[in-house]
């Protein structure tokens, strides 16, 4: 069974046009870039001809990527329902320890981004959030042991 990927509509339209790119710019780019190397003479001893076919690797392993996601996404549907945290809720939690609040974005793995408090529902911390309630108390495990956190608010 295919993995499914939770993605935002944004998220979803953001592959589409980078797929729509990479096979109607970057591929010809690709193929130029081939073609001049090949002009070269010969390819036993040609960098620039290895260069462009890494190149072109690397560019039809994305664009597989790109529709193995695209094939098997599952769209994040918001709704006004914050009564328990799911992908896409919107998370205030404070640490028990020391009473210090933080605000996170539960997404789906594609669109993570711990710098920006986009955490991963697949996360342990994600996880651990997933269907917690308003008041819930958490536990996540971490390298130093279990930190608990209580849920503050739950939003969009």
């Amino acid at each position: 069974m295919a993995k499914t990927y939770k993605l935002t509509a944004k998220r979803l339209e953001e592959l589409r046009a980078e797929l729509d790119y990479l096979k109607n710019v970057r591929e010809k780019e690709v193929a130029e870039l081939i073609k001049e190397a090949r002009s070269f003479g010969d390819l036993s001893e040609n960098s620039e001809y290895d260069e462009a076919k890494n190149e072109q690797g690397k560019l039809f392993s994305r664009k597989a990527e790109i529709e193995n996601i695209l094939a098997n996404a599952e769209i994040i549907e918001f709704s006004e329902d914050t009564d328990e945290v799911r992908t896409g809720s919107r998370v205030k939690v404070c640490d028990v320890s020391d009473d210090s609040e933080e605000e996170y974005w539960i997404v789906g793995s594609q669109e993570a981004d711990p710098y920006k408090g986009r955490i991963s529902d697949e996360s342990p911390f994600g996880r651990a959030l997933i269907g917690s309630k308003l008041g819930d108390i958490v536990g996540v495990e971490a390298p130093c042991g279990v930190i608990e956190y209580k849920i503050v608010e739950i939003g969009n």
